[in-house]
C-alpha cells in the first residue's frame, strides 16, 4: 500500500493529539511544593528537589538541602571567590581527584608538571581531613581498554600522540624508564588500565590504596562496562573522554546519583582540561561544584588556569585546602 508523507504526518499528528490529554501539567504547582520553592522567598535558590538556602544576610550558602534530606553534622567551609562561605553536609559531599597519574605527574614522563607535583601535598592533606569528616574520596582516572581504541575519535588520538600517528597515541607501548634507585620500570601502554603510567603518582598511589582498603575511597575509570539491573538488563558501555561525568551517565555519575551526593570538591590535573571538563559537566547536571585551587594545576599557559578560576567561581565556589582544613579542625 502506498503511504504518502502527508498521510504519515497526519497519523503522527493524530497520535500526538490523542496523547496530549494524558500529560500532566505541573506549571502551576512547582512553586507550591512542600517546604520551599516559593518564588516570593528570596532566601531560596531552586526547588524542593534541589536548592540552596541563603543565610547570614545572604552571605552564606547552605547546600545541605535539609528541608528534605537528613543531615549529620553540617560543616561551614570558607571560600575564596565571590561566594564567601558554604555549609555542606559531609555525608553528601565528595572530593573528586582527577587524573593525578604517573603519566601526567612523574618527572620523567611530564617534566613540565612542576605545579602539578606541588599540588600533591595539599591534596594528601585534604584527603586526610575529609576522611575524618566522612567525606568520600573519589579517584577519577584514565583507564583505557580495547573498546576505547575503536571508539575514541581521531581528535583525541592525535592530541595524545607524540608524533601525530597511531603508533604513539593511546594504548601504545611507552617502553621503560630508570628509577632513582636504578631499577627499571616498565611504563606500560599509554594510559592503559593497570599500567604503571596509569597509576596514581607517588604517595597518591599509597593514599588511594589505603583508602580503598578502608572503604573511604573509590576508584572510577572514565570508561567501564556495567549492567543496569532494571527491566531490560541493558549493558551500558562508555568510552573515555576528558570528563568523568560526560554524556548521559558514567560510573562516577551513577555512584553520585545512587548515594545522593550533591556537593563536589574538585582537584587534579590538568585543571583546564580534565578537571574543568568534569567540573563543568557536574555544574550542568546540577551538582554544587567547589574548585580547590591548590589541589589542581596545569602545564598550560597561565590564562588557561585563570579561565578555570573565573568560570569556576561563576558556576560554583572557589576554595583553598588550607582554609578548609583549618575550618574543619575548629568545628570538631
Amino acid at each position: 500500500m502506498y503511504f504518502s508523507n502527508t498521510m504519515a504526518l497526519q497519523a503522527i499528528g493524530a497520535a500526538t493529539a490523542a496523547a496530549i490529554p494524558q500529560l500532566i501539567d505541573v506549571s502551576s504547582s512547582t512553586t507550591a511544593l512542600p517546604g520551599i520553592g516559593n518564588a516570593t522567598n528570596s532566601t531560596i535558590l531552586g526547588n524542593y528537589y534541589n536548592y540552596w538556602s541563603l543565610t547570614n544576610n545572604k552571605t552564606t550558602y547552605d547546600l545541605t538541602r535539609s528541608d528534605r534530606m537528613p543531615v549529620t553534622k553540617p560543616k561551614s567551609i570558607p571560600m575564596i571567590g565571590s561566594r564567601k562561605e558554604a555549609i555542606i553536609e559531609p555525608s553528601r559531599s565528595a572530593f573528586v581527584i582527577v587524573d593525578m597519574q604517573n603519566f601526567f605527574l612523574h618527572p620523567q614522563l611530564s617534566p613540565k608538571a612542576v605545579k602539578g607535583r606541588n599540588a600533591v601535598q595539599p591534596t594528601l592533606n585534604l584527603i586526610d581531613a575529609f576522611r575524618e569528616e566522612g567525606i568520600k574520596i573519589l579517584w577519577t582516572n584514565w583507564g583505557l581498554d580495547n573498546f576505547d581504541l575503536v571508539t575514541i575519535p581521531p581528535s583525541f588520538l592525535e592530541g595524545f600522540s607524540d608524533d601525530g600517528t597511531q603508533a604513539t597515541t593511546f594504548g601504545s607501548d611507552m617502553g621503560t624508564l630508570t628509577a632513582e634507585n636504578g631499577s627499571t620500570i616498565e611504563v606500560g601502554r599509554k594510559l592503559w588500565r593497570g599500567s604503571w603510567n596509569g597509576k596514581p603518582y607517588g604517595p597518591l598511589g599509597v593514599a588511594m590504596d589505603e583508602g580503598i582498603g578502608k572503604g573511604t575511597d573509590l576508584l572510577f575509570y572514565k570508561s567501564k562496562s556495567f549492567t543496569h539491573d532494571g527491566q531490560y538488563g541493558m549493558l551500558m558501555r562508555f568510552a573515555d573522554r576528558l570528563s568523568g561525568l560526560w554524556g548521559a551517565q558514567t560510573p562516577l555519575g551513577l555512584y553520585l546519583q545512587e548515594n545522593d551526593i550533591t556537593t563536589l570538591f574538585l582537584g587534579g590535573v590538568n585543571s583546564d582540561q580534565c578537571v574543568w571538563s568534569t567540573l563543568i559537566d557536574a555544574y550542568f547536571k546540577g551538582f554544587d561544584t567547589v574548585y580547590v585551587e591548590d589541589c589542581a594545576a596545569t602545564t598550560s599557559p597561565w590564562y588557561a588556569e585563570e579561565m578555570v578560576r573565573y568560570n569556576g567561581d561563576s558556576d560554583g565556589f572557589l576554595a583553598n585546602s588550607t582554609y578548609i582544613i583549618d575550618a574543619l579542625k575548629k568545628q570538631r
